[in-house]
Order: C-alpha cells, then sequence, then structure tokens
C-alpha cells in the first residue's frame, strides 16, 4: 500500500468494537504508555498535541504533563469515548479531523505521534512533518511510537519512524531511541 488509510477505516473500526485495539486492558498497551510517559525529558509541557488520541487512554494520561493539550481523532466515536474518559479534565480540549489535512492552530512543545504515523502514506508523512515542524515551539518535543509487528497498514513501524524522521531532519534531531520486541519509540527535539 502506498496511499493514507481514509478516515472511514477508522470509523468502521469503532463501529465494530468500542476499543479495536483493546487500550483499555492491554498490558502491552499500560507498558507502552508507561514508557512513551518516563522517556518525556520534561516534567511538564505548556500546550501538548496528540495526534490520533482514539478512546482517550494515554490522553488522560498525558494531561498530568501538560497545562494544555490538544488530542485530535478522525473518527467520532473514538471522540465519544475519549470525551468521557477525561470529562474532569479541563486542560484537554478534543478536535475532529484527520491529520495531516487538519490541524489546530497555534504552537506546541510536545507533538505525540503514538501509533498513527504507519496508516499515512509517504506522501501525507512529507504533510505531517511539515506541519509539525511549522507548530512546534523553540526547543520543543515531539514523540514517536510504533508497533514493530507485521500490519497491512502502508508502511511498518520502522518505515513510518524513519520517513518522518528523514523529513524533519532539517528542524528535528533525534534525542533517544528506545526500542523493543514490540515497539519503537523516537524522542525528536527541534535543533
Amino acid at each position: 500500500m502506498s496511499a493514507s488509510l481514509p478516515p472511514a477505516y477508522f470509523d468502521a473500526l469503532y463501529r465494530r468494537s468500542p476499543d479495536p485495539w483493546s487500550f483499555e486492558t492491554s498490558a502491552y498497551e499500560r507498558a507502552k504508555y508507561a514508557a512513551t510517559l518516563d522517556a518525556l525529558p520534561r516534567p511538564r509541557y505548556r500546550r501538548a498535541l496528540e495526534v490520533g488520541c482514539s478512546i482517550g487512554v494515554l490522553t488522560h494520561e498525558l494531561a498530568a504533563r501538560c497545562d494544555a493539550l490538544i488530542a485530535i481523532d478522525p473518527a467520532p466515536l473514538a471522540l465519544e469515548r475519549a470525551r468521557a474518559r477525561c470529562a474532569g479534565l479541563a486542560q484537554v480540549r478534543f478536535m475532529g479531523g484527520y491529520a495531516p489535512r487538519d490541524w489546530p492552530d497555534g504552537r506546541f512543545d510536545l507533538i505525540v505521534l503514538s501509533e498513527v504515523v504507519y496508516y499515512l502514506g509517504p506522501e501525507d508523512v512529507a504533510r505531517l512533518a511539515a506541519r509539525v515542524t511549522g507548530a512546534l515551539a523553540p526547543a520543543g518535543h515531539v514523540e514517536l511510537v510504533h508497533w514493530l509487528g507485521e500490519t497491512d497498514y502502508p508502511l511498518t513501524g520502522d518505515a513510518a519512524a524513519e520517513l518522518f524522521i528523514r523529513e524533519t531532519a532539517r528542524v528535528l534531531r533525534v534525542h533517544t531511541q528506545q526500542r523493543t520486541g514490540d515497539y519503537r519509540l523516537d524522542l525528536l527535539v527541534a535543533r
């Protein structure tokens, strides 16, 4: 595959299951979320963006580290569950949309792309890279996390991360990288 998966793909997943990847119950997800948060160099971020928030499990955890957090997802059913999960968190705002086409205004000192870049084809990865670098505050962080197993997505986890890193190399540098048997985590920082 080379084209990005369309928003309808995600709509269909959430119509079939309220938690298609078992975010709420998976030991893999719990461990990955803990590693995702542990890898962040700062204890707190002024304004963060989470692309592909799904049902808000990571969003809820990430919110504790953010003064303001915008979470975006293309699937209305997922956003409905995310809003309910984070209802008591005044610093969290949700946005329906499909990145890179849809993007919130403003600058962010943290952008999280957890298991989303491999849903995009190479042209949309380049567009996403441009959106991210254009919206990142000076000395801001970008965190990529991707499953390394087999998928039927346009890109593998490694291909997605490496392509994004190449597309942003003029503006971002790799700060740290971690790899388990299941996923890779790449933390990038503005040059």
